[in-house]
């Protein structure tokens, strides 16, 4: 990807992340980039929807990168590292920005954007939930401790972003590892 398109991308995801779908305009990723306005139908003639495909590729991307290094820690350290993934995003945001993901599934009409959002959570819930079972959950249980973490997570972000506080990701946090060392300790009396 060259250099414009790259943070043509980069700037959607993150106004995806703060504004949702529906007011994300590329005349704001566009001066936000610094590209020419006849580089976005250039780079993106699919339109919007494709910029926005685009976009959540990369955050897709961010994500699983920011999970990159916890191949074989303890199931807890995984945990607490998306969590953690989702606190420095509210706190790098003043609790301004959230998901690009689910910000697009709930705005979406399009069947292509809610496919490949369902698809980035599906590979979401596989890839930690791998990290997981290689962390100490019983492996049966990982796909759906993984799906927990995920969606627990996504609404803590919203009611984080609502309050303007980091009481409701904390409280989910500490339900969130009192499940995942109850799991590690049912693997390990088993």
């Amino acid at each position: 990807m060259d250099d414009v398109k790259t943070r043509m991308v980069q700037k959607a995801a993150l106004s995806l992340a703060a504004k949702g779908l529906q007011r994300s305009s590329f005349s704001e990723v566009l001066k936000a980039s610094g590209a020419p306005r006849g580089s976005l139908y250039h780079h993106f003639p699919g339109g919007k929807e494709e910029l926005v495909l685009d976009a959540l590729d990369l955050a897709a991307d961010w994500a699983m990168k920011a999970l990159g290094d916890m191949a074989g820690r303890p199931a807890i350290e995984v945990a607490q590292g998306f969590i953690d993934l989702w606190r420095r995003i509210l706190a790098g945001s003043h609790f301004g920005s959230g998901c690009a993901i689910a910000a697009v599934t709930i705005a979406a009409e399009a069947p292509e954007l809610l496919n490949r959002a369902a698809t980035i959570f599906r590979n979401w819930v596989s890839h930690i939930g791998a990290l997981l079972a290689e962390g100490g959950v019983p492996e049966e249980r990982a796909p759906a401790l993984a799906t927990l973490l995920i969606s627990a997570c996504e609404g803590a972000v919203i009611l984080s972003r609502a309050e303007q506080s980091f009481g409701p990701l904390d409280r989910v946090a500490a339900e969130l590892m009192a499940a995942i060392a109850a799991a590690q300790q049912e693997k390990s009396e088993g």
